[in-house]
């Protein structure tokens, strides 16, 4: 479990995150949600190690690991622009992390994530041959190998488009449950977080607005911010998707009555 108790962080007089306290249990999917500028970035900085709290517990297991350097805190993190050396082959990329530490996984643990991935035939291919879902994917792999204790997605999805996306959301769903490893998330997008997450924090102006399962938020808002920002944008998408879908239904509606008339009258 991974527990933040009253933490603080401000960067000289401007306040980012204010007495915040988080309880995540081990194999959940938990984003964090939240505008510009919000704090969530930061909270995932502070969470990994990348950066220090000014005050406040950050527990993990029940050892306090708020001064433990980033490297030896065991969690990993795949960036928002996946960090991939492009002189590398995708192969190369996944495996990079073990020359230094070959004995985390096994060959056979490696080809198995690389299954679990679909990567097998994308092995031998430049970076640059990548699609972005298969780059996503490389980078996750090459994470995956070394074994995170938890593993921190920054705006994971924010690049990919449609079905990919919804492709790399399951991909993500999949290794949380078959590796039962903790999966924090940043997105600034509802419908992503919503469906992807079993908890969501949505945070605004350095505070937690609410903490809950996606079907609390939805059903529960705790506050007009969490009703404005989040539903209402849910709410806007689907109208546009039913107007859309309407409007498709117009057309063909009024096309198949048009060929009708024009074979009747032939």
């Amino acid at each position: 479990m991974l527990k933040l108790e009253h933490v603080k962080k401000t960067y000289g007089d401007t306040t980012i995150l204010k007495d915040i306290n988080l309880e995540i249990k081990k194999g959940e999917i938990v984003s964090i949600l939240g505008p510009s500028g919000s704090g969530k970035t930061t909270l995932l900085n502070l969470i990994l190690g990348l950066t220090d709290i000014d005050s406040g517990k950050i527990i993990y297991d029940g050892e306090d690991i708020t001064h433990i350097p980033m490297e030896e805190r065991g969690f990993n993190i795949v960036f928002q622009d996946y960090a991939l050396f492009p002189h590398l082959n995708a192969y190369k990329n996944i495996t990079y992390g073990l020359r230094n530490k070959p004995n985390i996984s096994t060959k056979e643990e490696v080809e198995e994530l690389i299954e679990l991935l679909g990567l097998k035939d994308h092995l031998h291919k430049r970076i640059d041959q990548l699609s972005g879902g298969q780059k996503q994917r490389v980078a996750f792999a090459r994470t995956m190998v070394m074994k995170p204790k938890i593993l921190l997605l920054d705006e994971p999805l924010s690049a990919l488009d449609g079905v990919i996306k919804e492709s790399i959301k399951e991909r993500i769903k999949t290794i949380a449950k078959e590796y039962n490893l903790t999966t924090i998330i940043v997105t600034h997008d509802p419908e992503e977080a919503l469906t992807l997450s079993d908890k969501v924090l949505i945070v605004n102006g350095g505070s937690i607005s609410q903490y809950g399962t996606p079907h609390e938020i939805m059903n529960a808002p705790s506050n007009s911010f969490v009703q404005e920002f989040i539903l209402r944008q849910l709410e806007i998408k689907r109208n546009n998707i039913l107007t859309l879908f309407h409007k498709e239904g117009a057309i063909k509606e009024s096309y198949t009555s048009t060929n009708e008339k024009a074979w009747q009258v032939g």
